[in-house]
C-alpha cells in the first residue's frame, strides 16, 4: 500500500478546489491578455507572476481583513451564525473591485493650479521663424 492512497480522495478534491479557485482569482486580476503572458522573457515572465500574485494576496487580505470586521460586529451585536454559513465564506470576492478605476471628469471649470514654471522646459524656436512649406 502506497503513501497515496493513505490520504482520503475528499481531502485531495479539497486542495484542489482552493488551487483552482486561487489561480481563477489570480487570472481574473491579471491585466491584460486574459491571463497570458505575452513576453518571452523568463525573468519578466516570474516577475509579472509574482507581482500578479503580490496583487492577489493583498486583495485576499484586504478581503478577509474586511469579512472579519463584519463578523466581529455581528457578533459583538449578539447575533449568532450558522458554522455552515461561515464554512461558506471565501477571500476570493471579487463583486467590490473595480480593476480599471473610477474617474469622474469635471469639464465644466478649469483646473485650480498653475501650470506656468519659474524655468524653461526646452528651448523653444519661435513659430514665426519657421516657414510653414519646407
Amino acid at each position: 500500500m502506497n503513501s497515496f492512497s493513505l490520504v482520503p480522495r475528499s481531502s485531495i478534491q479539497a486542495a484542489t478546489n482552493k488551487s483552482e479557485a486561487f489561480n481563477g482569482f489570480t487570472k481574473w486580476l491579471f491585466f491584460g491578455g486574459e491571463g497570458i503572458i505575452a513576453e518571452n522573457d523568463r525573468d519578466k515572465q516570474r516577475k509579472m507572476v509574482k507581482f500578479n500574485h503580490l496583487v492577489s494576496n493583498c486583495l485576499i487580505f484586504y478581503n478577509v481583513f474586511a469579512l472579519t470586521r463584519l463578523l466581529h460586529e455581528y457578533s459583538r451585536q449578539g447575533k449568532e451564525f450558522k458554522e455552515e454559513i461561515i464554512s461558506d465564506l471565501s477571500p476570493y470576492i471579487s463583486a467590490h473591485v473595480n480593476r480599471f478605476g473610477k474617474y469622474r471628469l469635471r469639464i465644466d471649470f478649469p483646473p485650480s493650479y498653475n501650470l506656468t514654471y519659474p524655468y524653461k522646459l526646452f528651448k523653444r524656436k519661435d513659430i514665426r521663424d519657421t516657414p510653414l512649406v519646407p
